[in-house]
Formats: C-alpha cells, sequence, structure tokens
C-alpha cells in the first residue's frame, strides 16, 4: 500500500510501499484511513525536525491526525463493525509506569512512550492501518465530516480538564461559567480550544496578529468570541485592555516572549496552561523577581500539557458534536484545504494566509 514517509533528521517526504495491515491479534481493528491532517509538527519533521523512525528502521511514516473507517476486526472486537467511522489516539505507553499502566500515556514518567508518526511507531499517511481496540474513539456519523479535528481539539481538551480539575480542587466555589480565559494562539488547537472553553461557559477572547478579516477570527467571532490583535495590544497590556485580568490563559502560540509577557494577564488565583512548545536556543530577557512575586501573592499556577489521552479524544468528539449543533457551518469551516495523497508536497509547504487546517484524504 501507498504511504509518505521521512527519513528522520532529513528534508523532505516521500511515497513509499508498506505491506498491508492485517489483524494479527483478537482486539486487533483493520481501519481504512480517510483524510489526515497536517500539522505544524508534520512540517517540522519534513524540514528534519525532531522524528524518530521504529526500530530498525530509517523511515517513519508521519501523520497523527485521522478518521478512518473500520474494514475489519478480531474476535475480541464486538462493539466496532465494517463501516464504522473512528478516530485513534497518537500516543503509545511505555507500559512500564504508573501513568501509562493507568492509561494516561500522556504523563508518562520513564519518557519510552512512543507515538504514532512522530516517535518511534509509524503514523497514519497511508491507506490503511491496524491498532488494538484500546486506542480508537468511535464517531457518530453526524461528526465524521470534522472527525480529522479531534486530535488537536484533545490537546485542548486536556490542557483544559487539567486546568479546571486543579481549580476545583483547590477552590470549592470554583465554577468555570462566566470565568474569563484568554487563548493566545488561534490556529487549529487554538480556535479549538476556544470552542471548548464556549462550550464550558467561559467569556472567551482570542489573541493572534492576524487581521480581522481573516479565517480565523472569523471563525472565532463566530463562536461568539472576542478578538484582540497582539500587533496592537502588548502581551503585558492585556488586562487593562480587556478591564481586567483572565482567569485562565491557554497558550497555542509556541513563542517563548509571548508566553512569559501573558503571566502577567493571569487573575489572582488564575491557572495557565502552555500547550504550545517554543524553539530553544534563543534568549529573552525576564524580569524574575517581579514574575515570580506575581505568581507567589497571586496564588497564580502554570502548568505545561502536551498530548492527549483517550478520554481526551472521547471529549473531542462530544465537544465537535455540540459545536456543530450549535454553530451550524463554523466548526467545519475550520478545515480549509484538501490535498490528495499525490499533492503531498503542496501539502506540507508554507501555509497561505488563509489556511487554518490543511488536510490530506485518502478516502472518499
Amino acid at each position: 500500500m501507498h504511504a509518505i514517509a521521512i527519513h528522520p533528521g532529513k528534508t523532505g517526504a516521500i511515497r513509499v510501499e508498506r505491506p498491508e495491515p492485517v489483524v494479527s491479534a483478537d482486539n486487533d481493528v483493520v481501519i481504512d484511513v480517510v483524510e489526515v491532517g497536517v500539522c505544524g509538527t508534520d512540517r517540522e519533521e519534513v524540514s528534519g525536525g525532531r522524528a524518530d523512525a521504529p526500530p530498525g528502521s530509517d523511515e517513519l511514516v508521519i501523520g497523527h491526525e485521522m478518521r478512518g473507517r473500520v474494514v475489519e476486526a478480531g474476535k475480541g472486537v464486538t462493539d466496532l463493525h465494517a463501516g464504522d467511522d473512528v478516530v485513534l489516539t497518537v500516543r503509545r505507553g511505555c507500559g512500564h509506569c504508573g501513568p501509562c499502566n493507568a492509561g494516561r500515556p500522556g504523563f508518562c514518567e520513564s519518557g519510552d512512550y512512543t507515538e504514532r508518526g512522530i516517535r518511534g511507531r509509524d503514523g497514519y499517511q497511508c491507506e490503511r492501518v491496524v491498532d488494538d481496540r484500546g486506542n480508537i474513539i468511535p464517531v457518530p456519523k453526524g461528526v465524521a465530516a470534522v472527525a480529522v479535528l479531534a486530535e488537536p481539539t484533545s490537546v485542548a481538551e486536556k490542557a483544559i480538564a487539567e486546568a479546571i480539575l486543579i481549580q476545583r480542587a483547590r477552590l470549592p466555589e470554583y465554577d468555570e461559567v462566566g470565568k474569563r480565559a484568554l487563548v493566545a494562539g488561534i490556529g487549529p488547537v487554538g480556535l479549538l480550544a476556544a470552542m471548548a472553553l464556549k462550550l464550558r461557559g467561559f467569556d472567551v477572547t482570542g489573541m493572534d496578529i492576524v487581521d480581522e478579516d481573516a479565517n480565523r477570527v472569523v471563525g472565532l467571532k463566530a463562536m461568539s468570541a472576542r478578538y484582540i490583535d497582539g500587533r496592537e495590544v502588548q502581551a503585558t497590556d492585556l488586562d487593562a485592555h480587556h478591564a481586567g485580568p483572565f482567569d485562565l490563559i491557554l497558550d497555542a502560540t509556541g513563542a517563548a516572549a509571548v508566553e512569559i509577557n501573558l503571566i502577567d494577564a493571569l487573575a489572582t488565583n488564575g491557572v495557565y496552561v502552555l500547550t504550545g512548545i517554543p524553539s530553544g536556543g534563543r534568549e529573552i530577557p525576564v524580569a524574575a523577581g517581579d514574575l515570580l512575586r506575581e505568581l507567589v501573592l497571586g496564588n497564580k499556577l502554570v502548568v505545561g500539557s502536551v498530548n492527549a489521552s483517550h478520554e481526551h479524544f472521547a471529549l473531542a468528539i462530544r465537544d465537535l458534536e455540540l459545536a456543530l449543533a450549535k454553530w451550524p457551518g463554523v466548526i467545519e469551516a475550520f478545515i480549509t484545504s484538501r490535498h490528495t495523497p499525490g499533492e503531498f508536497e503542496r501539502a506540507f509547504g508554507k501555509p497561505a494566509d488563509t489556511d487554518i487546517k490543511t488536510v490530506i484524504a485518502w478516502a472518499k
């Protein structure tokens, strides 16, 4: 079968052939790949950035945002049938640490996890895959058209779930309804985070450095969220611009200077979750004393969050279904370009200003 792969550490992607996957265990499920999303991680891998091939190979099939359709299941799988729409998780646990053995590989302590399409395990940019039933989330028919957004949504879901869990544990009267939330960086993860926050009752503001008529801003406002242009309002002035600080901040920019400065906009007892991963090697000046004083005296929390577990993918599917009903046509518009597998070089290229989510379609 056809697949798209890289040689980790080298630039460029190539078409390769892989054996047809088959059921080899009772809990195996063979799945036709329908479409696979392209994100910054994929483009980083294609440009020679961080990626690891499976043991014994110098090639890695990339792609970790997928939607598929069941072809065949092992005899131990009774709740999935041919034709069912599904999505698959990304990270696989190490098998020897507490969080992984508890089904929470996003919190792996050993560092020996693998990730499909990223680290030590082939991904989904191919015609067909096989995986264990435990890594598969069923998709209702009404959600299938946007199910490829489940993976980036799951990243937001994990970050938000952690923030709310922490706040409810330390503030017994905590209620997210009406709380002010800032989402910094309204690319796919940021937009989907804004979606999830709005569904939970937060008063949401998004911040980016694009014009008001950009697709992502249009999508943000269609969900009744506000927009702040980061070119006009500095991160350190956000609380004044918004008439008060934010109870929850979710960063999806990956810009270190922005991430540090956003702490200034966090309210007393607020929580700040970082999902964006900055590139290293560039030093920035930090008023460390003022920053640490603010965190301590304001009981403010800063939390890092990466990847997601099965439960967060399930939350993603649930929230996508709710959003489709609440804002007809809005979530569908987040998928702005689709390419055939033969157009993979174009798909992995620099996205256009109008793009939000690029997808490679493997099947109708």
